[in-house]
This record gives structure tokens, C-alpha cells and sequence, in this order.
């Protein structure tokens, strides 16, 4: 009997796969790249959340779920508002270094990217080098006690410390909130630079992740590149990782003023609460009992927007993801054996900020989420060489599903796995909804930059993993597996 329950398996597996063999053919690496084409294009402007791109984002997602004969599912329609902070970065956009009499430009993207939340200004002041921007007298650790950075512009890591005091917690490395810190010092303006130390430095991304309080409107963030930091530091003898050595061997800040200048200018437009949406539109089910019980499929449209004219186009991120939840939708919406269960398909707003958009949507569910069987969350699955399905340790029956039909059809998903939810699976995981995170492995190459585009991308594995998405939610909304208790 043992070595039968297997073999029923698969053979269940394979009649599954069989008889939805019509419905997974509807999912055409030809139609994905399509979508991501146009949505990773310059008519979108990188899909920022409270952008005129993202609107026109998110009315084409519209369409497609009208198209594949969607219920709208929002509070107007296809679409759930909420309200989101929006900055907008402009021309002119400057940055340049002054060494004695020489001045050294730069080139956005290339040598320095602006934070996301940037403040506006027109400023040429010396730089003050104030290690990892820390202030924390409670821990016995302060970048700024033994150096004047008032009227000046601050040199950071944007990393916090590897090493801890007191196996405390350094707090958040958030740009606004070191930010605040150099402005309440009395900073005009603050440049980070990633630990040059490390492995890969981080690269320049566009990034909208800010991090708790009032937007500094008047103070310039920039990320710029180690050489830049080594220019800035050129009079007084030291690179940039050799100030992290300092600093990481005697666990002792170690802040200076840099004796160079530095001219930013900064033009932005800021709104506090601008108007976004998430998109949402629901297949409902054909049992009268089971189709008031839900699967959930998502993933989030927007991505970090661009820079003075610098396209940041999220074609993996995720383009891919929004692309592929909505060949899912076209898939079961062709399928002659409609689903048991309900099925809403939503593309999120603002994951880059923070999960707001599938925050928004957990807190304001038209249903009980008791209701919900399950989440099936896409994120980067365009780019990469094999399949990872996260969430597998707190949600394993239903990762065990994705497993089974991967191993008969695709045999690409690695058995990494991780618990907790992961991007806007967590705000479903967060309250008890069994919930699956799809990701194309080694996705991260071009992540955030503006080199994120549809040519990047690995047609084969992207499809694929959109048609284990598909059949993994399928096998789900025909009723085959039972909502568990999530692992937490």
C-alpha cells in the first residue's frame, strides 16, 4: 500500500494536468512578454504609485480583466482606492564634487540615483564623512558627536553595522529616518554610499522604501557611487572602505569633515495622500457551496518610477508577476471546467513602498477571511534559471501541491523554501491565510535599475512558472485541498 499511494499521486496528478491541458495551453510565453512589454514601457514611467504611469498601469490591467471576463471586484469597479505618499523627481538633477578648484560631474544613474523620497534643493556645501549615520547615545555609539555637520551635506553608509553592542538592534536603516537624524543635527542634505567592503556592493537602485516620519521636503537624498565617495574623500587620504575598516575594527565611529564640496540640485514634487489603486476582478465559482470560499491570486504593478527623465522599467519586477496573473486569469476564464471555488485576481499598488496595497486590501476584504483557502502570490518571475515557491514551511500542503506538479512537469523548483509569507503574501500570512510566494531563483541581477527590461528576461522559465502557478491554484479552487493552519 505504500508504494501505491504514490503512484495514485502522480496518477491523479497527471489526469489533473491532463484535463486542464486546454487551459494551461492559454498561457503563451508570446502573450506574457507581450505584457510585460508595455508595461515595463515609457508610457508607464516606471509605474509609480500616485503617477499618471501607474494609473495608465492600472486602467490596461482594467481592461485585461475585462477582457478575460472578470467580475470588478473594487470599490469602483475593477479598482480599490487608497491614499499613498508620491514624490516625483524632476530635471534639473545634479550631482558633482568639488576638489580644490577641480569639479567633478556625475551621471544619474551611472555614478549617483536619488532616493525615492528625496527632498528638493539647490545646495554646495562641505561634506562631512559621519560613518553610518547612527546616533544612538543609549547603545554608547554616536556618528555625530565629534564632528559640526550643521550647514553641511553628510557622507553615510546606507547599511547599518554588521556588528552589534550589546547584541542590541541598531533600529532601522531606513533613508528617511537617517535622514531626520542628520537633519535634526543640523545637515542640509545626505549621500549614501553602500558598504564598500561587502562582497557585491549594493548597486545604485531606485528605491521608494523611506521608513517612519515627516517627508523632509527641503532635504536631498542621494545614493551615490564608492568612486564618487573616494573623490569626496581624496583630501584627506582615505577610501571609502577604508574609513569601514576603521570604523568596523574598533566599533567606534569615526566622522570627519571630508575638506571637499558637493553641489546637488534636487527638483521634486511631493503629495502626501495621493490617489492610487489596487486592481482587483473575481471569477466566481460554479459549486453553490464552495464558491463562497476564495482563492486569491496576486501580484504587485507598481515599481520604484524613474528619475529626471531615467527609466527605471520593472519588467521583472514585476511586470512579470502583474503579466502573469493575468494569463492566469485568461487561463480559467477559457476553462470549460470552471473552478468550484471563487477566484479573485488582484494586482497590487505600492509594494514598493512597504506592502500597502495588500495591506489595504486584507484590512478592507468584502469577505471574511476565514473565507479565504488560500493566497498565490507572483513577484520577479521573468528572470533567473530555476523555480522557488516560498512560504513552504508555514504553509506545506499547499507548497507540496506546487512540488508535485512541478516534479511531473517542469522538474525546475528547488526545494529551498522559507516561512513567513514574503512580499504581499505576508500581509495574508499575517493573518492565517495559507499563502504561497512564486519567484524565479537568481531573479535579482537588475533589480531596481534601469536595466530591468523585457530583453532580460528568460521566456521559457517564465512561462513555465506562470503555468505551475496556474495549476497549483487550480488544483486549489477545484477543491482539492483544504485550508491549514498556517506555521507562523
Amino acid at each position: 500500500m505504500k508504494h501505491l499511494i504514490p503512484t495514485l499521486v502522480a496518477l491523479f496528478l497527471f489526469t489533473t494536468f491532463s484535463q486542464d491541458r486546454n487551459a494551461v495551453s492559454e498561457i503563451k510565453r508570446e502573450s506574457l512578454l507581450k505584457t510585460v512589454s508595455v508595461l515595463s514601457s515609457k508610457e508607464f514611467d516606471g509605474r509609480l504609485p500616485g503617477s499618471e504611469g501607474y494609473d495608465k498601469a492600472a486602467k490596461f490591467a482594467a481592461n485585461k480583466f475585462l477582457e478575460a471576463k472578470l467580475k470588478p471586484f473594487g470599490d469602483a469597479g475593477y479598482f480599490q482606492f487608497l491614499n499613498v505618499e508620491y514624490n516625483r523627481i524632476d530635471t534639473p538633477a545634479v550631482f558633482e564634487a568639488i576638489v580644490d578648484s577641480i569639479t567633478i560631474q556625475y551621471e544619474l544613474g551611472k555614478d549617483f540615483v536619488f532616493r525615492g523620497f528625496s527632498g528638493a534643493n539647490n545646495l554646495t556645501l562641505p561634506v562631512a564623512f559621519c560613518g553610518y549615520g547612527l546616533s544612538r547615545p543609549d547603545l554608547g555609539y554616536d556618528d555625530y558627536q565629534n564632528v559640526n555637520v550643521k550647514n553641511k551635506i553628510v557622507m553615510v553608509f546606507k547599511q547599518n553595522p554588521k556588528w552589534k553592542v550589546d547584541d542590541k538592534n541598531w533600529g532601522t536603516e531606513y533613508p528617511r529616518e537617517k535622514s531626520l537624524v542628520a537633519k535634526q543635527k543640523g545637515a542640509k542634505g545626505i549621500l549614501f554610499v553602500s558598504l564598500p567592503n561587502e562582497e557585491k556592493p549594493q548597486p545604485l537602485i531606485g528605491s521608494v522604501m523611506h521608513g517612519e516620519g515627516e517627508q523632509p521636503t527641503d532635504f536631498p537624498q542621494l545614493h551615490i557611487s564608492i568612486q564618487a565617495a573616494n573623490d569626496l574623500l581624496s583630501k584627506v587620504g582615505l577610501t571609502i572602505n577604508e574609513c569601514q575598516t576603521k570604523i568596523d575594527e574598533k566599533k567606534k565611529p569615526f566622522s570627519f569633515l571630508t575638506r571637499t564640496k558637493a553641489r546637488v540640485v534636487a527638483t521634486t514634487f511631493y503629495q502626501k495622500d495621493a490617489k492610487t489603486m489596487n486592481v482587483v476582478g473575481l471569477l466566481e465559482g460554479s459549486d453553490p457551496i464552495l464558491k463562497n470560499e476564495y482563492v486569491v491570486i496576486g501580484a504587485h504593478l507598481d515599481h520604484v518610477g524613474s528619475q529626471a527623465g531615467l527609466l527605471f522599467p520593472g519588467a521583472n519586477d514585476n511586470a512579470s508577476g502583474s503579466a502573469g496573473v493575468i494569463e492566469i486569469a485568461k487561463a480559467f476564464s477559457s476553462d470549460k471546467g470552471k473552478p468550484k471555488r471563487s477566484v479573485i485576481f488582484v494586482l497590487f499598488a505600492s509594494e514598493e513602498q512597504g506592502l500597502f496595497g495588500s495591506k489595504h486590501f486584507v484590512q478592507y476584504l468584502k469577505i471574511p477571511k476565514e473565507k479565504i483557502v488560500a493566497m498565490l502570490n507572483l513577484d520577479c518571475v521573468g528572470y533567473g534559471d530555476s523555480i522557488q515557491v516560498g512560504n513552504g514551511k508555514s504553509s506545506s500542503d499547499l507548497w507540496q501541491i506546487a512540488k508535485d506538479f512541478d516534479q511531473k512537469n517542469f522538474k525546475l523548483m528547488v526545494n529551498d523554501t522559507w516561512s513567513g509569507g514574503g512580499a504581499d503574501a505576508t500581509a495574508f500570512h499575517e493573518q492565517g491565510i495559507p499563502s504561497l510566494y512564486f519567484v524565479s531563483k537568481y531573479s535579482y541581477d537588475h533589480l531596481h535599475l534601469p536595466t530591468d527590461t523585457v530583453e532580460t528576461l528568460n521566456p521559457d522559465l517564465f512561462e513555465k512558472i506562470v503555468k505551475l502557478a496556474f495549476l497549483t491554484a487550480k488544483q486549489v479552487a477545484d477543491g482539492k485541498y483544504q485550508r491549514e493552519e498556517v506555521k507562523k
